[in-house]
């Protein structure tokens, strides 16, 4: 955070610094502190997501628009290693008074690669950070001797790629690693075509990891740990599903898979629409109003699911989504006849 306040191309950000605890040590650490930070003293920031921060958002936008703080062009959230970014993204997709204000672009997750076996194995909070990241910085390789450094990086990475197979894993001691650029992404724009609904959904990474997942089968969780399984699931869908059966199939993944839905996006192929699908996404039990793409991304025209869970392997996930998807079409069925 210290080099990316630095570069040029972070002035036009507020940084919002969350501290747990009564001493501000994140604040105290950073190499500028002014208008531009602002830094909430009120607890974990994902116990208070629904509240503070949420109105702390609303506050900004307003006085920015009214002249009351200097225009910002994004906003940075640096949240306390103790917080649960499922908190946030939900805020992000489903609270109204956020709609049409702020877009969220991406999630950066930070990992020490000294101590990360004993943050995963005691806190479920930083399974969930890397498994929601769309990028992943990995810290404290340069404190690693040099003769052992290829061992824990390899280590590492394969204890990432069992919680994420699709995030880019990025070095913080790396001359090269852009900062400001992660943090300044303006995120996925699914109108500009199939290669960046390709990346929204990562389908390529997450397809090739569940044909690995599938070789190790019962093995498939890492026996030398103990933190929550992570299930990631992509699928494509031949047919179209009818609009009632949509939405059966929405309604019954929330309620049967609720906290344990870390995350779901889907472009969906829908009976009837044929200017182009239905875009959905959410987490745990709040899914965003459903939108819709103005064309096709996908020549087939085929729908397409990815699913991310906590506590519900990849096996177990695609038996519950397959069997919900059964239900809800057949359940739509009846109903129209």
């Amino acid at each position: 955070m210290n080099r990316a306040l630095a570069a040029p191309a972070m002035r036009g950000a507020l940084v919002i610094v969350n501290e747990f605890g009564e001493v501000s040590l994140d604040h105290a650490l950073m190499a500028s502190s002014d208008d531009t930070i602002v830094v909430l003293q009120n607890g974990c920031l994902c116990c208070t997501v629904f509240g503070d921060l949420i109105g702390m958002l609303n506050s900004l936008y307003h006085r920015r628009e009214a002249g009351e703080i200097a225009r910002f062009d994004r906003i940075v959230i640096e949240t306390s290693g103790l917080a649960d970014p499922v908190s946030l993204v939900q805020a992000f997709l489903s609270d109204p008074t956020l709609e049409g204000l702020y877009r969220l672009s991406s999630v950066v997750a930070v990992v020490d690669a000294i101590n990360y076996t004993a943050t995963l194995d005691e806190h479920d909070e930083a399974v969930r950070q890397i498994a929601l990241a769309d990028n992943i910085i990995l810290t404290k390789l340069d404190m690693v001797p040099a003769g052992e450094r290829p061992r824990r990086e390899a280590a590492a990475r394969a204890a990432i790629a069992a919680i994420n197979h699709a995030a880019p894993v990025l070095y913080a001691d790396d001359p090269t690693l852009d900062v400001p650029a992660l943090l300044g992404w303006d995120g996925y724009d699914l109108e500009r075509g199939t290669a960046e609904v390709s990346a929204w959904l990562a389908q390529d990474a997450l397809t090739s990891a569940e044909v690995r997942d599938s070789h190790r089968h019962h093995h498939a969780h890492v026996h030398d740990h103990h933190h929550v399984e992570i299930g990631s699931l992509s699928f494509i869908r031949e047919e179209p599903l009818p609009r009632l059966a949509l939405q059966l199939l929405l309604d019954g993944i929330e309620r049967n898979l609720g906290s344990s839905l870390l995350r779901i996006k889907a472009i969906v192929a829908v009976e009837g629409e044929e200017e182009g699908p239905a875009v959905i996404q959410g987490a745990q039990h709040l899914l965003h109003n459903i939108s819709w793409l103005k064309g096709w991304p996908f020549p087939d025209r085929k729908s397409r699911f990815v699913l991310i869970s906590a506590g519900i392997g990849t096996g177990q996930l695609r038996e519950m989504v397959e069997l919900l998807d059964r239900i809800a079409t057949r359940s739509a069925a009846a109903r129209v006849s």
